[in-house]
């Protein structure tokens, strides 16, 4: 990181990580306009919850343009992107409103993909980068937890419901292929 001006690494830290704790911090926001529970704050919500999904992508796109990809960001970025879906998802699924069978699953893959790349990474620097459909899954648990934040009327359900088994399926999906393949594991340098 010897060309990395201080416009690009600010406190030390590099904007990519930068981005990723402000994602992590926009969460709370997000709860509470949740449980405030009228449609003013539930927009609130959703336009926070997409500015927090917007930035997935751009501390993403620092991070590469600059060359500021760090160990800290290898696991800041992917847990503030599993933070960000699963504590809405909790909430809503608490208050009923999205179906637990869904937070269930999302929570179990994160956590066991978290804890495999915590294994390799323990037993000689292996990381695992997100695999394409990672990403698919990614933009679909967003897109659930976004709707189901969103008061959409009743007539959304079906579609709403939708999205979710898309992004239950592609959970499930991207989270076996982490545990049954090796081909994006990658060797320290």
């Amino acid at each position: 990181m010897s060309d990395a001006s201080p416009r690009h690494d600010p406190f030390g830290f590099g904007w990519p990580n930068v981005i990723s704790v402000v994602r992590i911090a926009l969460i709370p926001a997000i709860v509470a306009l949740i449980v405030k529970d009228t449609d003013a704050a539930r927009w609130a919500a959703v336009a926070i919850f997409s500015v927090g999904a917007a930035s997935d992508f751009l501390d993403g796109y620092l991070a590469r343009r600059h060359g500021m990809t760090t160990a800290t960001g290898a696991w800041l970025d992917p847990l503030s992107d599993k933070l960000l879906v699963a504590i809405p998802a909790v909430v809503l699924s608490l208050r009923g409103e999205f179906p637990w069978w869904a937070t269930a699953v999302i929570v179990a893959r994160e956590l066991a993909v978290t804890w495999l790349r915590w294994r390799l990474d323990q037993r000689g620097g292996v990381s695992m980068p997100a695999s394409r459909v990672a990403k698919f899954k990614t933009v679909s648990q967003l897109t659930a937890v976004g709707m189901a934040i969103a008061p959409l009327p009743s007539s959304w359900d079906g579609v709403v419901l939708a999205v979710t088994i898309v992004a239950v399926v592609l959970t499930v999906y991207s989270g076996l292929e982490y545990f049954l393949t090796t081909r994006h594991r990658v060797a320290a340098s």
